[in-house]
């Protein structure tokens, strides 16, 4: 019975999630004969495109691993079907919450308002990251997008590098979950 409700609570906790995850896809490509695949070579400009060292390591990492599930070898760039690339970006977010409070007795309401009380307003402001990964493939003979998934999230500081780890990997099958698309079926 302890396992059982163990299970429960994981799978509870699991369904939590707040990865929001979204994807697209050329309804004429032939997914099927996709079989390799190889990154698409990093810019020189440094304009901020990809994340740093470690975290790039890590997406690539995780991308690579999703891929080879599928049946998908990383091959030289010359010989693969895909090309495969990410995006990253981080935008601000604002909350605004207003809550009113009602209590007490006011004796400067009318005699029959006599236990109407006092009303208080409080506004909290809280500024937020949300953070998202995309993950585009391209089909290496026409240069033409073929699929682009993305997953967003609130940033959260993670304190290790193992605790990042498993947020990349999270994300990342997340995403890969909906490659290749199944058409919809009637």
């Amino acid at each position: 019975m302890k396992k059982i409700i163990i299970g429960l609570a994981v799978l509870a906790l699991s369904a939590c999630s707040s990865l929001q995850s979204d994807w697209d896809y050329d309804p004429s490509a032939q997914f099927g004969q996709y079989k390799t695949y190889a990154w698409v070579p990093q810019q020189a400009d440094g304009a901020g495109y990809h994340l740093d060292g470690l975290m790039d390591q890590r997406v690539r990492t995780a991308v690579n691993s999703q891929l080879s599930a599928k049946g998908i070898s990383l091959v030289d760039g010359k010989d693969a079907d895909l090309l495969v690339n990410y995006l990253t970006k981080i935008d601000k977010k604002i909350n605004v919450d207003t809550f009113n409070t009602h209590f007490g007795y006011n004796p400067y309401y009318a005699p029959s308002w006599r236990w109407g009380g006092s009303m208080q307003t409080q506004t909290t402001v809280r500024e937020y990251e949300v953070g998202t990964l995309i993950i585009d493939l391209i089909d290496s003979k026409t240069a033409k997008l073929i699929w682009r998934g993305s997953v967003a999230d609130t940033i959260r500081d993670k304190s290790t590098p193992e605790q990042r780890v498993q947020m990349i990997n999270e994300a990342v099958a997340k995403v890969m979950a909906n490659y290749p698309p199944k058409p919809n079926r009637p």
